[in-house]
């Protein structure tokens, strides 16, 4: 009961910012729930006075952490892997190439540019992999800061609405076919809503053409990367976490070698336990729909989990800098920006060369 106490507070305010963001992301998709969560977070924070900002803060950050964990286990029940397998396997060479040209282009530039590995990691997989799910996903892998988080997520954003406004009628300039637009959308758009709302969009203006659900499948499809690459993220954290002077003096001073560990490798480091879940519960959903369960059961589900992450946003919003996050801007939109070209033209590329368009 102690701790309900201590988290109500932070968790209530969470949750006051998140109801109203929720209906307003419904009523304006292109912009999205989380990113509506963040704006309000942020512009709370510079109001909250010092008392109130500790009195809520082991909430907040339990909403940013936890609740967001949750948020991520809860998005495998949208994911039916036999369907992915049957109609996106047609479109794994060019999600595979479109995934391998963001994190490089993330990680030159950020070389280049000498800008943090936390901020880049996570616009490189939001660009990559399915914008703010796999930000969701990946940030506590990579304990990435709640900044970095906002800046992220505010930097996918700003290209999502690009991408849904401009690809309609760039691939209308093109000729492409309503297939082809499908496989463009949903390997070149970063955000599930931002995907349904280009391709929706495209559907549109070509009376008869279902754009929509080749897109959605093609997105799905791309979305079950997140498994591989926050497990290379996490291996890559705990070996870093190996090698720093700290964690060996610790480590060497112990006479009980932590569980789970061959060498100096740590699985259950390496592996987050939110992640077993997520794939647990897409293998779930996948069983229910080859045994003939409907599958608006779990609708329910799939709507918390949007809701949910709509929450931790607002947590990350409510302890993000705004002065350091508008100071520091420049840079994370310069890659999101090459990211997001680099990506466009390799779907488009990757299409001709297969002969797909």
């Amino acid at each position: 009961m102690e701790q309900i106490r201590t988290l109500a507070p932070g968790l209530g305010a969470c949750l006051a910012i998140a109801a109203p963001c929720w209906l307003l992301g419904q009523a304006l998709p292109i912009v999205g729930g989380p990113v509506f969560a963040i704006l309000a977070g942020m512009a709370i924070a510079v109001a909250w006075k010092q008392p109130a900002r500790r009195r809520t803060q082991p909430g907040i950050a339990f909403t940013g952490k936890k609740v967001l964990q949750a948020a991520v286990v809860l998005l495998g029940f949208g994911l039916n892997l036999a369907q992915i397998a049957q109609v996106g396997l047609t479109s794994l060479p060019i999600i595979c190439s479109t995934i391998a040209t963001a994190l490089i282009t993330a990680y030159v530039l950020s070389k280049l540019l000498r800008m943090p590995a936390g901020i880049s990691t996570l616009i490189g997989v939001g660009s990559s992999i399915c914008g703010g799910s796999a930000i969701a996903a990946t940030a506590p892998v990579i304990k990435a800061k709640d900044e970095d988080v906002a800046q992220a997520i505010s930097v996918i954003f700003l290209f999502n609405v690009l991408a849904a406004l401009v690809f309609p009628s760039l691939g209308g300039a093109l000729g492409m076919s309503n297939e082809g637009f499908g496989l463009f959308a949903g390997t070149a758009v970063n955000d599930t809503s931002s995907v349904t709302a280009a391709a929706a969009a495209w559907d549109g203006m070509h009376p008869g053409s279902n754009a929509l659900d080749h897109a959605t499948i093609v997105k799905l499809t791309r979305t079950l990367a997140i498994i591989p690459i926050t497990l290379a993220l996490g291996v890559w954290m705990a070996r870093r976490e190996e090698r720093d002077p700290a964690a060996l003096e610790a480590r060497e001073h112990s006479v009980v070698k932590p569980a789970g560990k061959l060498g100096n490798f740590s699985l259950r480091r390496a592996l987050p336990l939110f992640i077993v879940l997520f794939l647990a519960a897409s293998i779930v959903t996948t069983v229910a729909a080859s045994a003939g369960v409907d599958p608006a059961l779990f609708e329910p589900l799939k709507t918390l989990s949007k809701f949910l992450i709509v929450m931790a946003m607002a947590a990350i919003g409510l302890n993000t800098d705004v002065v350091r996050l508008v100071k520091s801007g420049g840079k994370p939109i310069l890659m999101g920006f090459a990211c997001w070209v680099a990506i466009a033209a390799v779907s488009l590329g990757m299409q001709h060369a297969l002969g797909l368009w």
